[in-house]
């Protein structure tokens, strides 16, 4: 009998340290608490698309009629992309900073 195959035995305790692992995830109030927090993040992040959708339009009027650069409108779209880039690492759980409002501050264009 080969040496890499695991006994009954073995198979049988990992089969329970992992259903007891699942279950403890499962009724962990801390990993629920992120989900909902993650699913305010994705209305957050959808809400701040729209807005970013508005300052291009903006922004390229702006350039249109004036033929300069709006300084305001490249600060927002500047630190609306940092905003969006934060949400994104929270999702994807790069970051365990929440974004603004709940932990950072709303991130500044000068800060880059």
């Amino acid at each position: 009998m080969s040496d890499d195959n695991p006994t009954a035995d073995s198979i049988a305790v990992e089969d329970e340290d992992s259903s007891a692992s699942i279950e403890k995830n499962l009724k962990s109030s801390t990993t629920w608490l992120r989900f909902v927090f993650m699913l305010v993040a994705c209305v957050l992040i959808s809400l701040a698309s729209l807005v970013g959708v508005a300052v291009v339009v903006l922004g390229f009027l702006s350039v249109l009629f004036t033929g300069k650069k709006n300084q305001q409108l490249q600060h927002l779209g500047k630190s609306l992309g940092l905003y969006i880039y934060q949400i994104c690492l929270y999702l994807t759980f790069n970051s365990e900073t929440k974004p603004f409002p709940f932990g950072a501050d709303w991130p500044s264009a000068e800060s880059e």
